[in-house]
């Protein structure tokens, strides 16, 4: 994690000197260390791949345009940070929060024929996977479960349990006071003792081992190709959630999500194939449709697998073939 003793490295200084006068290779590289950390965090905050790629942008901007306000003294990544809390911030109050069908009702006790996506909704998006230190952070649940806080407490949360900034700086960060802080932090934490399972994900992840879960991911993945129902079944845990934005139900529960894939198995919306990858730092699989007994199997979602013990406890299928791209997955089989 950058300190202030970078601010006395020759380059460091030399590069904070030239992006000040314009130069923005020299800001380029003062923010590159931080630049994933930055967008983990507006990911965090906004629940959305395109929208934090937006915030962090505008935020980046915005450092650009008011880097003669920076203080040498202060730390640089604070200053970064309280540029992109408060892009996101404005982006929350403008656009409002994400979802995902758990939040819209209740479950759906049987399969929901030939239902309608809801394009009023803005969806949570999965995340790709990556290289970070904490990993359950970035975690569907998590992200899930902070959508439904207030821009303010989802800001103090993941600035003072994530990030490690004390109440005093995310005070100065969000131009409050330690005492609101601190009152932000509690709300926010009652709420997500209601909205997170107790287990993470990586512990689960560990036990399993990466060659049992190499194992169930392809179990899955054949069981769809055949269109097996029961062989995918036999892969969930009794109390399994399968939820598919943007369509509105979801099903919760081995009998629903049974008569799900026995009603609607995917032999009957043509050919299928799979690739393997991770989203949410848990694995996923990439679905490749052939409607007809031509042509290529093209993208059509991406399905982010929640494990317990050996078994698959949630199901989320993202119907959005544009995610593709965000995860370097070809569009086309």
């Amino acid at each position: 994690m950058p300190s202030n003793r970078r601010l006395l490295e020759p380059d460091f200084a030399d590069d904070l000197d030239r992006a000040r006068k314009g130069d923005d290779d020299a800001f380029a590289r003062l923010v590159a260390p931080l630049r994933g950390q930055l967008h983990a965090h507006c990911y965090r905050m906004l629940g959305s791949v395109h929208d934090a790629d937006d915030a962090l942008q505008d935020a980046l901007v915005r450092a650009w345009l008011g880097l003669g306000g920076y203080q040498s003294r202060g730390s640089l990544r604070a200053w970064l940070f309280t540029v992109a809390t408060r892009t996101c911030l404005d982006l929350i109050a403008a656009r409002g929060r994400r979802a995902l069908p758990i939040d819209l009702g209740p479950a759906s006790d049987a399969a929901a024929i030939a239902e309608q996506p809801r394009n009023d909704v803005a969806w949570l998006e999965p995340y790709p996977d990556v290289v970070y230190e904490r990993r359950e952070t970035v975690e569907l649940a998590f992200v899930a479960a902070l959508q439904h806080l207030p821009g303010n407490q989802r800001a103090a949360l993941l600035l003072f349990e994530v990030l490690g900034f004390t109440a005093a700086e995310i005070a100065e960060i969000m131009a409050t006071t330690a005492g609101s802080v601190n009152s932000a932090l509690a709300r926010a934490r009652r709420t997500l003792a209601e909205k997170v399972p107790p287990a993470a994900q990586q512990p689960t992840l560990r036990r399993i081992g990466d060659e049992r879960i190499r194992e169930i991911v392809a179990a899955y993945a054949t069981a769809l190709e055949h269109g097996d129902a029961a062989a995918l079944v036999a892969l969930l845990t009794e109390d399994v959630t399968w939820s598919m934005p943007p369509l509105p139900s979801w099903y919760h529960g081995l009998p629903a999500v049974t008569d799900f894939a026995v009603r609607l198995p995917p032999s009957t919306c043509g050919s299928w194939r799979h690739l393997a990858t991770f989203a949410n730092a848990q694995p996923a699989i990439a679905c490749y449709r052939r409607p007809d007994p031509e042509g290529p199997h093209t993208a059509w979602s991406l399905n982010v697998l929640t494990l317990r013990a050996d078994r698959i406890a949630e199901i989320t299928s993202f119907l959005d073939p544009a995610l593709f791209a965000r995860f370097d997955l070809p569009m086309r089989l």
